[in-house]
Formats: C-alpha cells, sequence, structure tokens
C-alpha cells in the first residue's frame, strides 16, 4: 500500500514515515501544498494523510482541488484545531477522516487500517485465499497453518496481489505502487522480490506457481485448485478444517475417546495460540516505540532553535519592532511545536505552544510582551526539567504527565 504523506513539520514527518514504513506501507513526503498537489498528480496512491496547515497551498485548500479532479483516493486530514467548525470544512472539502494533533501513532495506525478497508470494495479485515491468509493487522502470514517469515517488500508485493485477486500487474505497476518516488529501482529487483517470496511460500508447501507469471503482462495471484468457478460466480469448496462440529450431549463431550477420534482442540491449545498473538503485537509495538524513540533523539535536539525564535520574537515585540514576517514565522514554529511536543508525549508543553500561536495569531500588541514571555519561559523550565530526557519512559512523574515518545505509543490517549 502505497501512502502521501503532506507535512511541514520534518520530525512530525519523519516519525510518520518511520512508522508507516514499519508497517510495511510504502511512503512519498511533501513537505508543502503545492508539492503535495504534484505528488498527487503525477503517481497513483492508496492514501494521503494531509496536514491542515501547509506552506504555499493548505491543507483545506489541497483537499478541494484534489477533489474537483475526481481524485477518489481516501484523505485523512491532520489538524490541531479540534472545533467542530473545523472538523467540518474539512468534510466538507472532502476529506475522509481527520485525526487532532497530538495523536497517539497506535490509534492513528488503526485509523488508517479502517479507512483503507472502506475504500476496498468492502475488503474483509482478513485477506485470504485458499490456504494462505495475510491479517493487516498484524502483518501475519500463514500458509496451511504455517508461518511465513517475509521481507517487508515480500510482504507488501503479497498483499498487492491479495487485495487486487483479478488483477495482473506489470513489473511497472508494481514499482509504482510499492516504491517511493526517492527510491525507485529497476525492474530486475521486481523479479528477484517475486523470487523470494515464491521460495518462501513453496517452503511452506504452497504451488510454486501461486505466484503466476502471465507471460507479456505480469504478475498476478493464481487461484489455488479447491476454487471452483460456477457461472459467473466464485465457489469455495469447504475443507475439514473449516467445517463447525455441532453441539454434543454432555455424555460425548466428557469422552476422551471421542475426541480423539474427532480431534477436537483443547482449549489450552486456543489459549496459546491468543497469548502468541498477544505476543505479537506486543514485538511489533515495541519496535515501532524504538523506532520512533529514534526520531525524538533528532527532534529534541531542534527545540532549542524553534525557542530562539520565539525568544527573538518577544524582544522585538518588546520593543514595539516586531514585523509581521517575524510573527508570522514565530506563529509557525509554534504550531509545529503543538503537534510535535505532543505527539512525542509532552501535553504540557504542547498545551503553552498553543497558547503562544493563539496570542501570535491575534496581532499582539506591544504590552502583551510578558505574556509571550511568561509563555516562553515556562515552556523553556519544563522542557528542562529533565522528564524528558530519558527518551520517554514516563517514569518522571507519578501524575501522568509527560513521559516521551514511549508513553505515548505504549498507552493510547
Amino acid at each position: 500500500m502505497k501512502v502521501l504523506l503532506v507535512e511541514d513539520d520534518e520530525y512530525i514527518a519523519h516519525a510518520l514515515s518511520t512508522t508507516l514504513t514499519e508497517q510495511h506501507y510504502t511512503v512519498d513526503v511533501a513537505y508543502d501544498g503545492q508539492a503535495g498537489w504534484e505528488y498527487a498528480e503525477a503517481f497513483t496512491y492508496d492514501l494521503i494523510l494531509l496536514d491542515v496547515v501547509l506552506p504555499k497551498l493548505d491543507g483545506i485548500s489541497l483537499c478541494r482541488q484534489l477533489r474537483s479532479r475526481h481524485t477518489t483516493t481516501p484523505i485523512l486530514l491532520l489538524t490541531s484545531c479540534d472545533s467542530s467548525a473545523s472538523k467540518i470544512e474539512g468534510l466538507d472539502a472532502g476529506a475522509d477522516d481527520y485525526v487532532v494533533k497530538p495523536f497517539d501513532f497506535l490509534e492513528l495506525s488503526a485509523r488508517i487500517r479502517a479507512i483503507l478497508r472502506r475504500g476496498s470494495a468492502a475488503l474483509p479485515p482478513i485477506l485470504e485465499t485458499g490456504k494462505l491468509r495475510l491479517n493487516p493487522n498484524n502483518y501475519e502470514v500463514i500458509y496451511n497453518s504455517q508461518p511465513l517469515n517475509l521481507t517487508p517488500k515480500e510482504y507488501a508485493l503479497l498483499e498487492l496481489f491479495l487485495r487486487n485477486t483479478q488483477r495482473v500487474f506489470s513489473r511497472r505497476a508494481i514499482l509504482d505502487h510499492l516504491w517511493s518516488f526517492e527510491e525507485p529501482p529497476a525492474e530486475d529487483t521486481v523479479r528477484a522480490h517475486i523470487k523470494g517470496l515464491r521460495s518462501k511460500l513453496k517452503a511452506a508447501g504452497a504451488p510454486p506457481d501461486l505466484v503466476e507469471t502471465v507471460y507479456g503482462l505480469g504478475y498476478r495471484l493464481k487461484p489455488e485448485k479447491r476454487q471452483e468457478i460456477i457461472g459467473n460466480s466464485e465457489l469455495n469448496t469447504p475443507q475439514l478444517e473449516d467445517l463447525s462440529l455441532p453441539s454434543l450431549p454432555p455424555e460425548l463431550e466428557n469422552s476422551s475417546s471421542f475426541k480423539d477420534r474427532i480431534n477436537i482442540p483443547e482449549t489450552a491449545s486456543i489459549v496459546t495460540q491468543s497469548n502468541s498473538y498477544n505476543a505479537l503485537l506486543s514485538s511489533k509495538e515495541s519496535s515501532l516505540s524504538d523506532a520512533i524513540a529514534k526520531v525524538w533523539e533528532r527532534f529534541r535536539s531542534s527545540i532549542s532553535d524553534r525557542i530562539a525564535i520565539l525568544d527573538q520574537t518577544n524582544v522585538a515585540l518588546s520593543l514595539g519592532q516586531l514585523s509581521d514576517e517575524l510573527r508570522q514565522q514565530a506563529s509557525q514554529e509554534a504550531h509545529k511545536l503543538v503537534g510535535s511536543l505532543g505527539t512525542f508525549g509532552l501535553a504540557e508543553g504542547s498545551r503553552l505552544a498553543r497558547e503562544m500561536e493563539n496570542l501570535l495569531q491575534s496581532d499582539p500588541k506591544q504590552d502583551q510582551a510578558p505574556q509571550l514571555c511568561q509563555l516562553v519561559a515556562t515552556l523553556r523550565e519544563e522542557l528542562e526539567r529533565g522528564r524528558w530526557e530519558d527518551g520517554g519512559d514516563g517514569g518522571g512523574r507519578g501524575d501522568g504527565g509527560d513521559g516521551g515518545v514511549k508513553s505515548s505509543l505504549s498507552s493510547p490517549r
């Protein structure tokens, strides 16, 4: 699945791109609305993540522009404003959903999956054909009850085929769907990934041509023999493992010999499977948390630069020399801090940044300089207390407050 992310805050963009890549999406990033428009015109995407406040062309205008060109790609708006009027404006512009900054990465991922399901002709949450099963919620792939350990590109290839079972994909079409604009490989790369996917499927017992070459056209997922076509309808012949057993009378249900003969699964086996599933989710969440923590390390080193601009703005305001250009720049930096600090788990810092943004947008007068000065000083104190310096284990406060990136990933808000 290919996603276009249009976000001017490079750290939010990097964190989101990392999150989505960890979940096997291919991501193109545009840092202003005009660039986002050009990407959307040039390539086909399964989803567009669109910030509302953007340079050159704002998100609402870009959304309207895309819909006016009859673009049906699902659009999810990212906005720092949670007012009803703002949400209505975005939805009326053609957005399919919205998420308010600061957001939780795991909740955003769930919303993305929900939007993609709605936009995929009511595809079931679990993608399967014959003995092959792919779960997009936990990235698990199973063939004939045997899990497959696929690379991200092999997984993406298989998901593409399963979501488009009636379509043949050329190598060029596969490149357009699964590689970002900044990393276009040669077409031979596709052949290598197809070979790797076929090898792993075959090792699990799949037919060697389950991923079929349609000569002169490309590749497709070949229906297994158990799928039969009657007229224009497709009939899946049920297998023994797919049939549910009728309820049994107590005297038979408690009979160990009867259980042995019909192979009723024990409750302990079901519990083990459930525990394995939870362990898989926990492992993937931990991996995602570690990836975002690395982005946080880069982000926190840039905070002082953003605060320096706010300091400069405060000095100019106190002297009555605040230019409109500097005020707008400071307002944009405060706006970015609202989303960045909150998304990385610094809720109080995000609140202070929002107050500064609101003040700067109101064209402040010279006598409001002490108010801005106090907000900047309080924000600096908030960041220097050391609660956030450990990368966000949430251990610095007992009141459930700011804990950094890991707290925002491990517990939904």
